[in-house]
């Protein structure tokens, strides 16, 4: 089992994903699954800080339903941070993410993970761990360039608040900070292609599995 953390933007998705592919694991992007219980409560026109609704939101999630498009605006990522910070969600989803990562679905031998706490909380046993980051600056223009493709007009500048607020938000949080787990290996993507962390990231996961 891979743990692959990080804060947003930090390139950790498309890294896990390719790990995934490489070892033939199984994937599951668990950031995705707090956005989908944001996004659910922000289309039944709820506020996400309402614990209660986003707990029944959380409770009624089914993954196989989940609309990748809605779930990647801007607005679905505030509301994952805030509904990923309370105890109560936390753990309906928990149980979900371990257990996708001790029984892998198709039949894999074993599964990547991607998240924020995944090396901490959610599989501390995880053989290989990777806490993958970049500056600020290079996460915001990242995801300034990703939503332009999609059509928003969110500016760079108010990409890079959102995420300076969103990091001291996911490493303040009472429940499960994000942090890179004692045994975790750092890789920083600031200044490296996708191929090149690629390449970093194999040889890492390599060592620790062998």
């Amino acid at each position: 089992m891979i743990a692959i953390d990080g804060p947003a933007a930090s390139g950790k998705g498309t890294l896990a994903r390719k790990l995934a592919r490489h070892y033939d694991f199984a994937y599951l992007d668990t950031g995705s699954l707090y956005r989908a219980v944001g996004q659910a409560v922000l289309a039944a026109g709820g506020n996400p800080a309402d614990e209660a609704a986003a707990l029944a939101a959380a409770k009624a999630l089914d993954v196989n339903r989940i609309d990748e498009r809605a779930i990647r605006s801007r607005e679905a990522g505030e509301a994952a941070s805030i509904v990923a910070a309370m105890p109560a969600v936390r753990a309906a989803i928990l149980h979900f993410q371990r257990n996708f990562a001790t029984n892998p679905p198709g039949g894999k031998d074993g599964a990547v993970l991607d998240g924020r706490d995944i090396g901490t909380v959610v599989c501390p046993e995880a053989k290989a761990k990777l806490f993958v980051t970049a500056s600020p600056e290079v996460r915001a223009q990242r995801r300034w360039l990703e939503l332009k493709v999609s059509g928003s007009a969110v500016g760079e500048a108010q990409i890079l608040d959102d995420i300076r607020e969103r990091d001291q938000r996911d490493a303040e949080r009472a429940a499960s900070p994000m942090k890179p787990a004692a045994d975790a290996y750092l890789l920083d993507t600031s200044n490296l292609s996708i191929e090149a962390a690629f390449g970093a990231a194999v040889a890492i996961i390599d060592k620790a599995m062998s």
